[in-house]
């Protein structure tokens, strides 16, 4: 979560955009990442950065009662997968759960969220400049 609005929001059960703020975002410092598990003793990342060692990334939860634990890790990089390793407060449960919120993963029957980014250099910029020029509705149309 990333202010005030997106933690309202969240507890309202009305963002619509969660995934702008859950999952994981690279940035200039690293990988930003954030999981809801409201049930949890501890979250740690793990994977190919750090040889899926659960004690070298642990996350911390907010203090807003959301239940979210978020981090940054600088050693995470494009391309590489990860999970989410959940210490439940239940029965000491451990569990290593792929992100619900990833954009990328790994092919089956593997399972890890792959660390990824949407971005694209697109090359149709003179084509979006002309096109508001255009009338679709005289132009030749293929069906």
């Amino acid at each position: 979560m990333h202010n005030d609005t997106d933690t309202y929001l969240f507890r309202e059960g009305t963002h619509s955009r969660l995934h702008d703020t859950l999952g994981c975002h690279l940035g200039d410092d690293g990988a930003h990442f954030a999981v809801w598990a409201p049930n949890a003793e501890s979250v740690s990342v793990i994977g190919d950065w750090n040889g899926w060692s659960a004690d070298a990334d642990p996350l911390a939860v907010r203090h807003d009662g959301t239940g979210i634990w978020s981090g940054v890790v600088r050693q995470a990089q494009r391309g590489q997968t990860y999970k989410y390793r959940i210490h439940s407060r239940h029965r000491g449960y451990v569990v290593d759960k792929a992100d619900p919120f990833a954009i990328c993963a790994e092919s089956p029957p593997a399972t890890a969220s792959r660390i990824w980014s949407l971005e694209h250099p697109w090359g149709d910029a003179q084509w979006m400049a002309e096109r508001g020029a255009r009338n679709a509705l005289d132009a030749p149309m293929s069906v």
